[in-house]
């Protein structure tokens, strides 16, 4: 099974930017869907962003014209740029294959002054 390893997290300022990315163990040229989620403190786990094969993506309504996910199957590596962040966005960002409850261990993200 594959697994996956997320980096980029951080202390970072409202209105800052990070880059997360996650690293399969494995080729993800056959996962046709990939995508990002985020559990802050005392909330359900949602969807912030997914991508296609095809790079056909998905945002979620609290992340839309801010966060842009993309991957790169030749480095077996998603990644979500995150700009504008405020202090709800402050989760565990963690990614995996879309649909699947299989996700990395998630990584970080504080926004806070």
């Amino acid at each position: 099974q594959v697994q996956f390893v997320e980096s980029g997290g951080g202390l970072v300022q409202p209105g800052g930017s990070l880059r997360l990315s996650c690293t399969a163990s494995a080729s993800i040229d056959s996962i046709y869907g990939m995508a990002w989620y985020r559990q802050a403190p005392g909330k359900q786990r949602e969807i912030v962003a997914s991508i296609a094969s095809g790079f056909t993506t998905y945002y979620g309504d609290s992340v839309k014209a801010r966060f842009t996910i993309s991957r790169d199957n030749t480095k077996r590596t998603l990644y979500l740029q995150m700009n504008d962040l405020n202090p709800d966005d402050t989760a565990v960002y963690s990614c995996g294959i879309l649909g699947s409850t299989a996700w990395g261990q998630g990584t970080q993200v504080t926004v806070s002054s």
